[in-house]
C-alpha cells in the first residue's frame, strides 16, 4: 500500500497540482495586498475617505468607535467592508486567471484533424477499373 501511495504521489499530475496550489497561495497574497494597500485606498478616497476594511455593523448596539474597538470588546459585528475587499480580491484573481488561460489557449497548437477517408470512386472510375482488370486477365 505504501508503494502504491508513493507511485500516486510522485505522478506528474499530483506534483503539478501541488506546485499550482503553492504558487496560487502566494499569488493570492500578492493580489490581496494589491487590493487592500493599492486599489482600495484611492477608491475609498473617491467615495469620501471611506476605509472599506473598517466598515462594519455593530450587532451589540454598544456603538464602538471602530472595528478594532469592537473586536477588542468582543462585540459581535458584521464586517461587510472586509467582505467587499474579499470580493474585489476574487474578481481580480478570476480576471487574471481568465487572461492567463486565454493566452495559454492561444499558444496551444490545435490537433490536426483525423485523415479523411478516401472518396468513393465514381462510376466512370469503377468502369475503368473493371476494364483494366479484364485486360490483365486476358494475358
Amino acid at each position: 500500500m505504501l508503494k502504491e501511495f508513493k507511485e500516486f504521489a510522485m505522478k506528474g499530475n499530483v506534483l503539478d497540482m501541488a506546485i499550482g496550489v503553492i504558487i496560487g497561495g502566494a499569488f493570492g497574497k500578492i493580489v490581496s495586498s494589491m487590493v487592500s494597500d493599492v486599489l482600495m485606498p484611492p477608491i475609498g478616497l473617491m467615495m469620501g475617505k471611506v476605509d472599506f476594511s473598517s466598515l462594519f455593523i455593530d450587532l451589540s448596539r454598544t456603538a464602538p468607535p471602530s472595528l478594532a474597538a469592537a473586536k477588542a470588546a468582543g462585540a459581535p459585528t458584521l464586517n461587510y467592508g472586509v467582505f467587499l475587499q474579499s470580493v474585489f480580491d476574487f474578481l481580480i484573481i478570476a480576471f487574471v486567471i481568465f487572461l492567463l488561460v486565454k493566452q495559454v489557449n492561444r499558444f496551444k497548437k490545435e490537433a490536426p484533424p483525423p485523415p479523411a477517408a478516401p472518396p468513393e470512386p465514381t462510376n466512370e472510375e469503377k468502369l475503368l477499373m473493371e476494364i483494366r482488370d479484364l485486360l490483365k486477365n486476358r494475358h
